[in-house]
Formats: structure tokens, C-alpha cells, sequence
């Protein structure tokens, strides 16, 4: 295993350089003189001049690329163009309330949602099974927004079980902003994951080892936890891995409609004051986990079924 992952670290050195030339292409050649953007339309000569220099745009495309590649390896984005702090604290400052968010949504969601896939599943064709396939469709069919808006407006305003925005950074005071954004969260998910996860435990349901099973006199909880469950954890984790990177950037509607200041809400406002470097610096760091998510979910593939090998 060890030769395996220092192979696959290997193999992702020119994924990265690849991502990291696009990401530079798109942000230093597509997206324009990011000096005019800073300076405004009235901005003369000297001043983009001087701008220029002092970010370093003035010098060779090549030199600019690989002092980007600097970055990367020494995680160091330089500073915002609209806050003018270092980036990489920026992102140490908003990791704490993003993953406050993000960790309890992502376990809840699933927990709930392979328990209800593995229910469903079981009860395939009956009136359970319509049922929550009906809720599934109809949850993801609404707009986030409606459930944030409800959210607020019911819950917290008229209700007031909840407060309708804002942040606390002391810890037992904390969990009152984000549990809101928590069930909202873990809504919006259930749908699209009880059907992915209904779909591949389906697929092992009705396989030929657990006829078997059952006809040795297992009983059903143990024929789904024990046996399906564990043979349908390929697809499950793949799922899971996905969502990963969702942990770290956070939510950008949550954050921002709660006023959560993590990574999600930076993001955004970095998009809304073209905040370039930020956006680049968030791109680079999302790509850098999922390839990194890649490579821990060939590793668990191996730990949770024998017939998957690293080569």
C-alpha cells in the first residue's frame, strides 16, 4: 500500500501542474488586466503602471506562472486585492466556522440518508418505497433559496426557535447560529443522496450471495448491515468523497444568507469584489482536495472490499 500511494503522489505531480496552468490561463489571460478591474475606468497611466509593478504584473507571463507554482507548494496566496490581509490567513480564519457548519450537516446527512436508502431499498416497490422516492423528487425540485427563506421567516421570525443570522465565536454559543444552517443543510442533501444510495444498495440486494444468505436463516438486519451494506460501500464512499471538498469551502448561500464568516461567504464576497486572487486561491485549494479525495478513496476501496487491489 505505501508503494501504491507514493505511486498515486507521483502520478498527481503533473495533474496538479496541469490544473495549475489552467487555473492560471483562465485567471491571467481570459479574465483581462485585473488592474483596470482594481483602479476603475478613470484610472491613468502612472497608477496602472504603478499597480502593476507592485503585484508583480508587469513581469513575463512564464515568470508569473511559476511564482504562482511557488504558491501552491508554499501555500502562500499573496494578499486580497479588496481586504489587502494575507490570504492563506484569510482561509486559516475561515476554516473553523465553515467546518462548524459543515461537520455535523455532512455526518447527519449521512447517517440519515444511507439509513433511508438501505429502508427503501429493502422495501422496494412498496408504498414506503414510492413514498419517499415522491419526498425525494419534490425536495430536490425546490430552489435552496425557498428552503432558507422558510427557514428564516418561519422558524426563526415567527417562531423564533432559532436566531435569523449571525455568528458566535464562543463555542457553546456557536451552535445556535449554525443549527439552522445544519437542517437546512442536511435537507437539501437527503434527496439526491437517498436516490444514489437506493440505487447501489439496489444493485446489491438483489444479488445472488444474498439469496444465499438469506436462505442459510440470517436475519434481515444482518443480511443489510453486514452483508449489503458492506459489499455497496464502493459507491457509497465515491459519494462520499465527492462532498469532501464541500467540507473545507463551506456553503455559499448558507454562509452568506446566516452571515457564517467562513469560507463559503469569503468566496462569495470575493466574487461579488472580483477579489482575484481569493477566487484563484479557493479554485486551487478545492482542485488540490479532490485529488488528494481521489486518492484516500482508492486506499478505503481496498480497506472495505478484499476484491479491489492496489496496483
Amino acid at each position: 500500500m505505501f508503494v501504491y500511494i507514493a505511486r498515486r503522489l507521483l502520478h498527481a505531480i503533473p495533474t496538479i501542474f496541469g490544473i495549475a496552468l489552467i487555473i492560471f490561463v483562465l485567471f491571467n489571460l481570459v479574465g483581462g488586466d485585473p488592474t483596470l478591474q482594481m483602479l476603475g475606468k478613470h484610472a491613468n497611466a502612472k497608477q496602472i503602471t504603478e499597480l502593476r509593478h507592485e503585484y508583480g504584473f508587469d513581469q513575463p507571463m512564464y515568470v508569473q506562472f511559476f511564482e504562482y507554482l511557488k504558491q501552491i507548494l508554499t501555500f502562500d496566496f499573496g494578499r486580497s486585492y479588496a481586504t489587502k490581509q494575507p490570504i492563506t490567513q484569510m482561509i486559516m480564519n475561515g476554516i473553523g466556522p465553515s467546518l462548524t457548519l459543515a461537520i455535523p450537516a455532512f455526518f447527519f446527512t449521512t447517517v440519515l440518508s444511507v439509513s433511508i436508502g438501505l429502508l427503501v431499498a429493502y422495501y422496494r416497490g412498496r408504498w414506503i418505497d414510492r413514498l419517499m422516492v415522491i419526498m425525494c423528487v419534490f425536495g430536490m425540485s425546490l430552489s435552496s433559496l425557498a428552503y432558507i427563506l422558510f427557514g428564516q421567516y418561519f422558524l426563526a421570525y415567527k417562531l423564533g426557535w432559532f436566531p435569523i443570522a449571525g455568528f458566535e465565536t464562543e463555542w457553546p454559543d456557536r451552535f445556535a447560529y449554525v443549527a439552522m444552517p445544519i437542517i437546512i443543510w442536511v435537507v437539501l442533501s437527503l434527496g439526491h443522496d437517498v436516490r444514489f444510495y437506493r440505487t447501489a444498495l439496489l444493485e446489491e440486494i438483489n444479488q445472488d450471495y444474498v439469496r444465499t444468505a438469506r436462505a442459510k436463516g440470517l436475519g434481515e438486519s444482518k443480511v443489510l448491515f453486514v452483508h449489503v451494506l458492506k459489499n455497496g460501500m464502493v459507491p457509497i464512499l465515491t459519494n462520499v468523497v465527492i462532498e469532501i471538498p464541500m467540507l473545507i469551502l463551506g456553503s455559499f448561500l448558507l454562509e452568506g444568507f446566516f452571515g457564517i464568516p467562513g469560507l463559503g461567504g469569503m468566496t462569495l464576497d470575493a466574487i461579488h469584489n472580483s477579489d482575484f486572487p481569493v477566487i484563484k486561491a479557493m479554485t486551487t485549494v478545492e482542485a488540490l482536495l479532490y485529488i488528494f479525495g481521489n486518492l484516500a478513496t482508492d486506499v478505503l476501496y481496498s480497506l472495505v472490499d478484499p476484491r479491489v487491489s492496489l496496483k
